[in-house]
């Protein structure tokens, strides 16, 4: 690193006391950008800085910076007054990916003070891949405004899980209840995840999902299906090509030809036939 460049690291620096909040802002966006560690120290310095979206642009600095140091400024910055700036260090702490944010954004989670950032907070804790987070991350599949990234942070705990514990179970039956619950968009959701999760227990369910009212909880049972592999779908599905539903048979015929059983290549060949 040459001197201009240190030169230039040191005023960009100095910008974050500038009077222009503006200049502050995007200074600390630079400062992200830039990479260098050495503005890890005044950028936890610059969250307390009294104008809301020069926090914010601080926040998530830190978080492309990833630096450790920043991940207890970033805790309290989950407490801001200003809702952006609690959903950029939420965001920043997945990015991060240290285990001491897990309980503070399971909080942040089941506190419900601003959907947006509980839906930060999930997608964090996804990206972390704490096991701590599955029993609340399940609970918030319950939740419009939380499920979908309460849902994808599931499926990227369970891919990541080489044991299932006990807790696991029970979760996991949580899951199989909503998709038998009474929300149709809730039901699509929990026959995605149980796709994503790759558990040879939610075969079953989700092939009784191929019989669902709603369309897109039918062809995202069949994508599943498609993903587990298991030759128990294979009659189900073969079932599914005959659907009312174009995106049903569609999503029916591609899991069809993930399992790869012979037992499907007439019904196959016959479906495409009859879509031509």
């Amino acid at each position: 690193m040459d001197e201009d460049w240190d030169r230039d690291i040191g005023s960009m620096i100095e910008e974050l006391k500038d009077e222009d909040s503006n200049l502050r802002a995007f200074t600390a966006s630079d400062l992200g950008e830039v990479g260098d560690v050495r503005a890890v120290e005044p950028l936890i310095e610059a969250l307390q800085d009294e104008v809301g979206y020069v926090r914010m642009h601080t926040a998530s600095a830190l978080g492309v910076l990833g630096d450790v140091r920043a991940v207890e400024p970033l805790i309290e910055a989950l407490k801001d007054e200003d809702e952006d700036v609690r959903d950029t260090a939420a965001e920043a702490l997945g990015k991060i990916g240290d285990e001491r944010a897990v309980e503070p954004l399971i909080e942040v989670l089941k506190d419900g003070d601003g959907r947006n950032t509980a839906a930060r907070a999930a997608e964090a804790l996804g990206k972390i891949g704490d096991e701590r987070a599955v029993e609340a991350l399940t609970e918030a599949l319950k939740d419009e405004d939380v499920c979908y990234s309460a849902a994808e942070a599931l499926g990227e705990i369970g891919d990541e899980r080489a044991v299932e514990p006990l807790d696991w179970d029970r979760d996991f039956g949580s899951i199989i209840e909503t998709l038998k619950g009474e929300d149709g968009d809730l039901r699509a959701i929990a026959a995605n995840l149980l796709g994503e999760i790759g558990d040879v227990q939610a075969v079953e369910p989700l092939i009784e999902a191929l019989k669902d009212e709603e369309g897109d909880v039918r062809w995202f049972a069949a994508t599943a299906l498609g993903r587990l592999g298991d030759v128990r779908a294979v009659e189900p599905l073969i079932e599914a090509l005959k659907d009312e539903d174009e995106d049903v048979r569609r999503f029916a015929a591609e899991a069809l030809r993930k399992i790869g059983d012979e037992r499907a290549v007439e019904a196959l060949i016959e479906s495409e036939n009859d879509d031509e």
